[in-house]
């Protein structure tokens, strides 16, 4: 009997296997995306050092859509860009997180590289 997976854990395999092959430097820091039901997360992460350089999400007093949709995606987006760019970051390696490049996470990437990002 076969049994039904997790999507949860369908994720989670998806992020692993892409994570064996991207990672972030000091000179180009990975930009993760984490999207639960109700808020959308973005870090741009050194893995080197293992430290998170910039952040934003729905949750910060910037972003005017407290959801985990596209117009909050093109907030988040461009709030990154922003904030990467006050830091002297400017190409990144985008890590999707396991996610389909499609809706949420395709406005955030296409805000994120309209605010000046590279990837």
């Amino acid at each position: 009997m076969v049994k039904k997976q997790n999507r949860k854990m369908q994720r989670t395999r998806r992020h692993l296997r892409v994570r064996r092959k991207i990672s972030g430097t000091p000179e180009r820091p990975r930009l993760c995306v984490y999207r639960s039901n109700s808020n959308l997360y973005v870090q741009i992460i050194d893995d080197v050092a293992g430290k998170t350089l910039a952040q934003a999400s729905t949750l910060d007093k910037e972003v005017k859509t407290k959801h985990a949709n596209k117009e909050a995606a093109k907030e988040v987006g461009a709030l990154i860009a922003s904030r990467a760019l006050d830091k002297k970051i400017e190409t990144v390696v985008f890590d999707r997180g396991g996610y389909i490049y499609h809706g949420v996470v395709k406005e955030l990437a296409e805000a994120a590289r309209e605010g000046g990002l590279k990837f």
